[in-house]
C-alpha cells in the first residue's frame, strides 16, 4: 500500500509544497510537449526519488500526453548500493531500468586532477546514449529550487561569472534531446519533509572517490545566514538571474566571446 500512500500524499499533504511547485515550473518554462518520452534519471537519492513520483502523476493524469521511461545509471556502484537504489525505487512504486557501466573504474584510472568534474561529463554524456537508446527526446533531472540559488551564488563567489542552472537546455552533442529540471520551484526542505514522512530510504553519495564540496555547503550556510535577517533571500537571488538591468553590467559573455555592455549597445543599437 505504501506507493498509493505516497500518490496520496503528493496530490493532498504535498500538493502546495511539492505538486503545485512542480507543475507551475512544467508550465512555466514549457518543459513537456505532446509526444514526449521522457528518461527520468533515478540515482537513489531523495531528489531524484521524489522527482520519478512526481513525473508518473503528470504523466498518468496531465494533459499532455507523454511517456517515462524510468532509468539507474550504474557507474560502478557495489552490489549492496545498488540493490538499496533498486529497493527504494521499488518501494515508492517505481520500476526503473538499470544500464551498466564502468565510468567509476575510467575515472579512477584517468589520473584526472578534477575526478568529480570528468565524472560528472562522462555521466552525462552515458546518460544522453541511454536516452536516445531508449527513444526518449528528454532527460529529467532531479535539480531543485535550492540547487538552482547555490549554483547562482557558486558562480558568482568562486568564479567571478553570473550565470545559473537552467530548467530546460538543449544537448549541443546530441541533436533533437533536451535535459529538463521539472523539480526547479521545489524547495529541498519540502523534499526532506516528504521522504521522511513517508519513511522512504534514500541513497546518499556513492562515489568511490566521495570529497566533501565544502564550497557549496559554506553557500548554503551563508544563504541560511541570510535568510536570518531577510526571509526571502533565496527567492531574491533565484529571481536575479531574470531580473538583470543590462543597461548596467559592464559586460557579458555570448557565444564564448566576452562584450563589453556600452560598446556592444553603441554598435546595434
Amino acid at each position: 500500500m505504501k506507493p498509493k500512500e505516497i500518490e496520496r500524499s503528493i496530490l493532498t499533504n504535498f500538493r502546495k509544497t511539492i505538486f503545485r511547485p512542480f507543475t507551475k515550473a512544467v508550465t512555466d518554462y514549457n518543459l513537456l510537449e505532446d509526444g514526449d518520452r521522457i528518461c527520468v534519471c533515478i540515482s537513489g537519492g531523495k531528489d531524484s526519488l521524489v522527482l520519478a513520483k512526481c513525473m508518473q502523476e503528470i504523466a498518468r493524469h496531465g494533459k499532455k500526453k507523454i511517456e517515462c521511461e524510468y532509468l539507474i545509471m550504474n557507474p560502478g556502484y557495489d552490489n549492496n548500493n545498488l540493490q538499496q537504489i533498486i529497493n527504494s525505487t521499488k518501494e515508492i512504486g517505481i520500476e526503473a531500468k538499470v544500464v551498466d557501466s564502468t565510468i567509476f573504474s575510467a575515472v579512477k584510472n584517468s589520473g584526472h586532477k578534477s575526478p568529480c568534474y570528468i565524472c560528472a561529463k562522462m555521466r552525462r554524456g552515458f546518460l544522453y546514449n541511454a536516452a536516445q537508446e531508449l527513444g526518449c527526446n528528454k532527460i529529467a533531472l532531479g535539480h531543485h529550487f535550492d540547487d538552482v540559488i547555490e549554483t547562482t551564488m557558486l558562480s558568482v563567489l568562486y568564479n567571478g561569472i553570473f550565470n545559473t542552472m537552467l530548467p530546460k537546455l538543449d544537448s549541443q552533442n546530441f541533436p533533437g534531446m533536451q535535459l529538463i529540471r521539472p523539480l526547479y520551484l521545489v524547495r529541498e526542505v519540502d523534499i526532506i519533509s516528504f521522504v521522511k514522512k513517508h519513511n522512504i530510504t534514500c541513497s546518499s553519495c556513492n562515489c568511490p572517490m566521495k570529497k566533501e564540496d565544502s564550497k557549496r555547503a559554506r553557500v548554503k550556510e551563508i544563504i541560511k545566514e541570510l535568510k536570518q535577517e531577510n526571509n526571502i533571500v533565496d527567492f531574491n537571488i533565484f529571481k536575479s538571474a531574470e531580473n538583470v538591468e543590462i543597461e548596467y553590467v559592464r559586460g557579458f559573455i555570448k557565444d564564448k566571446k566576452h562584450y563589453n555592455s556600452a560598446e556592444f549597445f553603441d554598435k546595434f543599437h
